[in-house]
């Protein structure tokens, strides 16, 4: 007799907390005055950088980094279609990685009582070894919903043993090169505040889809 093909779909999904925040913040200033504008950037992205050193010093902050200032100048139109004299700007951006968030709450506390500096975000991460870990478990366990679906199927037919053909991410089955299975990751913010900032990170999710082709004796 001839075999079945059987052809499923199997997903998993994990929720877990995360272990890293990266801020991104900026320094940003503008005015009339091109000396004044780039002197009040640097002076407070000193400050900021100053900040950043000692929190790395101290083994309180992962990871830090900072970009060149950026400068420019635009000339704006009034609502009578005039042009008007130069507006210079000038900005400075900062990331910031941390894995005590009672150090990152601080962190935004501090930074939202500066005039010219602006938070963005946080971006809320895991670690590279803990993310590569749960990749692994969360494809492994869409590929068991893929094989119990696969023996279901098998069982209302009443055909015997499932055997796999064939395994691939969503999508890719029967193509030539597999490519990683689909992950999503949730992301939070946090608006700067006064302190102390209560922060509560969203979970990140990590998700699997694949798809399987099983055969079974008919």
């Amino acid at each position: 007799m001839s075999d079945v093909v059987i052809s499923v779909r199997g997903t998993a999904q994990r929720r877990v907390a995360p272990e890293l925040a990266v801020v991104s913040a900026q320094v940003r200033a503008d005015g009339p005055d091109r000396a004044s504008v780039t002197r009040r950037v640097g002076q407070v992205a000193d400050t900021v950088r100053s900040r950043l050193k000692a929190l790395e010093e101290g083994e309180r902050i992962v990871r830090w980094s900072s970009e060149r200032a950026y400068f420019w100048s635009a000339r704006p139109w009034n609502n009578d279609g005039r042009q008007l004299p130069p507006v210079h700007y000038g900005t400075v951006q900062f990331r910031a990685t941390f894995d005590d968030f009672a150090e990152l709450s601080g962190w935004i506390g501090e930074l939202s009582e500066i005039d010219a500096v602006q938070v963005d975000g946080v971006d809320w991460r895991l670690t590279e070894d803990t993310r590569a870990r749960i990749e692994r478990e969360t494809a492994s366990e869409a590929v068991g919903v893929a094989l119990e679906r696969a023996k279901a199927y098998a069982d209302a037919l009443e055909l015997g043993e499932v055997v796999a053909v064939e395994i691939a991410d969503h999508d890719m089955l029967s193509r030539d090169a597999p490519q990683p299975f689909a992950a999503m990751r949730a992301r939070g913010a946090a608006a700067a505040s006064p302190p102390p900032v209560e922060l509560e990170p969203e979970e990140i999710v990590i998700s699997a889809t694949v798809e399987g082709r099983f055969a079974a004796r008919a």
